[in-house]
């Protein structure tokens, strides 16, 4: 296997590499790039389901969305994300996370990681957009590194920035009995990694809504300056998928955004999350 960097700040991929199939110093040798670069790609992979899955879970335990409706038809483990609309109805999940947010921040033990694999391709837009959230927090001055130390923010299923049900970069609306199985959650604000060690600003965007302890609005106003200096340009990685890519990121350092695309393109992936081990 052969790895090459995407970027100055962060970001690899991986050729020479067939991911149903890794010998174990393989396998290993592929995790420790993840986890030393934050995003990794694997292009042109060809997986059934099944291999897909048995990858996911060498790195962590699957987490089915709480959207099940869109879950695969063989492997609850499976998000179909698609605007393909078929017969009438929707094949999977459209426009999700159109917004800054890290997957399952919502939930009291978070994702480890999340990996897509690239099913179709759209002709326009479709790209993810990352954000370094390792760089983002180092960057901070230290007396605001002081400020937020101990802080602890609390999640709950959404996007801060957005909740009109009708707009296309709300979080995906889910039904009242998906909404029961999330209740609120703590993360602490800076977080240090769970593998690394690093300190980096956790889910500052999308599901933080309040800081434990401070008037809503002025946790709000916090986590609002947090997200404007976690996002900025300097801190970002687009990145652009073909047919058969798989895309693996690390929630606990970063970011992310998917792009829009227009609803009469065909767009379709297959998404695998796997949560960390134990309480966050």
């Amino acid at each position: 296997m052969e790895f090459r960097k995407l970027s100055d700040g962060f970001g690899v991929e991986v050729s020479g590499a067939n991911l149903s199939s890794l010998a174990k110093d393989e396998f290993e040798q592929l995790q420790n790039n993840f986890y030393q670069h934050q995003v990794l790609v694997a292009r042109t992979q060809k997986l059934t389901p099944d291999q897909f899955l048995q990858f996911a879970r060498r790195i962590g335990a699957p987490e089915p969305h709480v959207i099940d409706q869109f879950h695969h038809p063989e492997h609850a483990d499976i998000l179909i994300l698609s605007n393909v609309v078929k017969d009438g109805k929707p094949t999977g999940l459209a426009d999700a996370g159109t917004y800054f947010h890290t997957d399952y921040s919502y939930l009291e033990v978070p994702a480890r990681a999340t990996m897509l694999y690239s099913i179709q391709v759209p002709r326009k837009g479709g790209d993810t957009l990352f954000a370094n959230q390792y760089a983002a927090y180092d960057d901070l001055a230290f007396e605001k590194k002081s400020e937020i130390q101990n802080l602890v923010a609390l999640h709950h299923y959404g996007n801060r920035d957005d909740l009109n049900k009708a707009s296309r970069t709300v979080a995906s609306v889910l039904t009242e009995e998906q909404e029961s199985k999330v209740p609120w959650v703590r993360h602490r604000v800076a977080r240090p990694h769970p593998v690394t060690g690093r300190t980096a600003l956790y889910s500052v965007s999308g599901s933080s809504f309040r800081i434990e302890g401070l008037p809503e609005a002025e946790g709000v106003a916090l986590l609002d300056q947090l997200k404007s200096h976690a996002t900025q340009e300097k801190y970002r990685l687009r990145l652009k998928y073909g047919v058969g890519d798989v895309v693996i990121w690390d929630n606990a350092s970063l970011l992310h955004s998917a792009t829009l695309t227009e609803p009469e393109d065909p767009r379709t992936l297959w998404r695998i999350t796997v949560k960390e081990e134990g309480r966050s």
